[in-house]
């Protein structure tokens, strides 16, 4: 069917792939980071000039890369908010990020809707600190001439596609970015005009929501380009994961998503209810602490790094000699202890040894995330493998637990560029329905992640006896906090 790219314009960068359209092969990459300048102490800025993104893909399709390429799909970080004026124009830098600034707006919005489980009810999320919704009340409590200004909304990934198409008339996103909004429900399939007027105080024009298959619109050179999508949506495309499968990503927070066939509306708020790229359902719960528990516990030990800080839980047991860390230590969003502190229980003199500490943040951090896990199964979601992404993935006492802990097949694929490629598949699906040549309701099949495959086996019992310990000291804990 020819070639097709994938781009992903992450928080720090830009790749590109360019594949094979019947077969996912990637046949040429590129990478360009945001030109982006980082505010004083470090760290990512909250504010970014949409034209950085621009910038940043120019220099990754450098040197021809895109010649030949009849589609591109586009994915962007989440959570990003570009306000732009009535001709266009952006009304100030886009507000990207997990923007702690707009905390106390979370909070505003919760309030002023009714509580948690109205959100839940509404859009299938509870307002959190990150969305765009929570993004639109601070810039209307602390920017309110440029939430005046404010006549149109376009994330990242909208905002780009809308570039590449040359700025038409009609905007474009899809059921995945605008699930993550706050003021999209996955439910219903509509979007809640109501709680952005809440939220930024007027109304503004929203993009029109299509379908996965769906182009948003061909270049003035006849380029396809197809739906976009958030980068968590497009990673899990990519991944190529259907039903019974589960991903868990391990980065300083944790994250567990399933595919699933319906939303699941979570008055607790544990559970955020975000659409897939494919016309399916993607619930997320999230943790506060993971990889943090094993870079806390390493600086505590005197461990140069994870890799050492693995090797020494190595020569611990499962178990870890009944010590249970219980890993709370930013407090924690599941269970929802937002102002609790981590435990470190089952001190005797012959568990007071580092081995038993390292292990025990391991066990730790995973435990926490098969609670994750555990409230999607409770809620109906069938999990027969768990994906385990991230550069922590890696490390052997995380592969050695997980298993067990998580009480199915672990799969580790290898390294790659998911969310790219994933966009990419979404063009050649695009593409291939605008031929005739593929279903809307199904897309192409492409080679799977090249990956190594943890089955619990036998140690599926000691693995229960581990989570049972880590559950009891939860619970005599924080009773009833799950």
């Amino acid at each position: 069917m020819g070639i097709v790219a994938g781009l992903d314009s992450s928080p720090d960068f830009t790749r590109i792939v360019v594949c094979d359209a019947d077969t996912g092969a990637v046949l040429r990459q590129g990478y360009a980071p945001h030109p982006l300048e980082s505010p004083e102490g470090g760290g990512r800025p909250a504010d970014v000039d949409p034209q950085a993104w621009l910038l940043s893909l120019g220099e990754a399709a450098g040197g021809g890369l895109l010649e030949g390429v009849q589609a591109i799909g586009v994915s962007a970080q989440a959570n990003s908010v570009v306000p732009l004026d009535a001709q266009g124009n952006t009304v100030r830098p886009a507000m990207v990020g997990g923007d702690k600034r707009s905390q106390v707006a979370a909070a505003d919005l919760i309030d002023a809707l009714g509580g948690r489980e109205v959100w839940a009810q509404a859009v299938g999320s509870v307002p959190q600190a990150g969305q765009p919704v929570t993004k639109l009340r601070w810039l209307a409590r602390n920017e309110p001439e440029a939430a005046a200004r404010t006549a149109v909304l376009l994330q990242a990934h909208d905002w780009l596609v809308w570039q590449l198409l040359g700025r038409p008339v009609r905007r474009t996103t899809d059921r995945g970015g605008a699930s993550g909004t706050g003021y999209w429900s996955a439910a219903t399939g509509g979007y809640r005009p109501d709680l952005v007027e809440l939220a930024l105080g007027h109304h503004a024009v929203l993009p029109e929501v299509i379908g996965p298959a769906d182009a948003a619109g061909t270049t003035p050179e006849g380029l396809l380009i197809s739906a976009g999508t958030g980068e968590t949506q497009a990673a899990a495309f990519g991944l190529g994961i259907g039903l019974g499968d589960a991903v868990v990503s391990l980065g300083a927070s944790g994250s567990v998503m399933a595919v699933h066939t319906e939303p699941l509306v979570d008055q607790s708020g544990m559970i955020t209810a975000l659409a897939d790229a494919t016309g399916m359902h993607l619930p997320v719960v999230t943790t506060l602490n993971a990889v943090r528990a094993l870079r806390g516990t390493a600086e505590l030990l005197g461990m140069p790094d994870l890799e050492s800080l693995s090797e020494l839980a190595m020569k611990s047991t499962p178990g870890s000699h009944g010590l249970v860390l219980l890993p709370y230590l930013e407090g924690e969003r599941t269970p929802n202890l937002p102002h609790t502190a981590g435990t470190l229980a089952g001190l005797r003199r012959e568990s007071m040894r580092p081995e038993h500490l390292a292990r025990a943040a391991f066990e730790g951090m995973l435990c926490g995330l098969a609670d994750a896990l555990d409230v999607l199964r409770g809620r109906g979601v069938e999990v027969r493998r768990v994906f385990l992404l991230g550069a922590a993935a890696e490390l052997p006492a995380v592969q050695a637990a997980a298993p067990m802990l998580f009480g199915t097949q672990v799969v580790v694929p290898q390294p790659a560029d998911y969310a790219a490629i994933g966009s990419a598949r979404q063009a050649a699906w695009a593409l291939g329905v605008s031929r005739g040549t593929l279903d809307p309701r199904t897309p192409p099949v492409w080679q799977g992640a090249v990956a190594q495959v943890l089955e619990p086996g036998e140690e599926l019992a000691v693995g229960q006896a581990v989570r049972q310990q880590f559950v009891s000291v939860r619970e005599q804990t924080h009773p009833g906090a799950l």
